[in-house]
């Protein structure tokens, strides 16, 4: 029986090791490129809405999610540094498409519901992409705890917003 391993796919040289980095950090860009672009004149929409109290103000959102989108990309690339892409970085992948498309329905599209499902199956694949990087790399998965934080939060909010609407 033959064992497969993901040693041959892992970056072997410093510069392979840090271009993985410029690639993982464009795939998070890109990601909050598609969200800036879905909510490029939405504040007024964003407060509009009927809120419950504990609604941040539309101005945090950029710089919380500045921060964790350097997580994300600096959690995907140490995973991927580690073990080569694997499963755990096809569920990673997955749930960035997830949080980019999230915006462009929530506030593009004003879609409220089907953006708590979005949502909703994000925090799934974020919990389950800690779950997987951990066996990983244990700091791969811990830098993504922040986010699972952060979309918790967004979630409520989110559905929230749906019935308050």
């Amino acid at each position: 029986m033959t064992v497969v391993s993901n040693v041959a796919q892992r970056p072997r040289t410093p510069v392979a090791r840090f271009s993985g980095l410029a690639g993982f950090g464009a795939a998070s860009a890109a990601a909050a490129l598609i969200g800036g672009l879905g909510v490029a004149g939405t504040r007024a929409e964003y407060a509009s809405l009927a809120q419950p109290s504990w609604a941040p103000p539309g101005w945090l959102f950029g710089p919380v999610w500045t921060v964790l989108y350097v997580l994300i990309a600096v959690s995907g690339w140490l995973a991927w540094r580690r073990a080569g892409w694997t499963g755990a970085l096809t569920v990673f992948a997955v749930q960035l498409v997830l949080n980019a498309v999230w915006t462009p329905i929530f506030f593009g599209a004003g879609q409220y519901g089907w953006a708590l499902v979005d949502i909703t199956v994000l925090w799934v694949l974020i919990a389950l992409t800690i779950g997987l990087f951990w066996r990983i790399s244990r700091v791969a998965s811990a830098l993504l705890v922040p986010y699972l934080l952060w979309v918790s939060y967004a979630t409520a909010l989110n559905a929230a917003i749906v019935a308050m609407n």
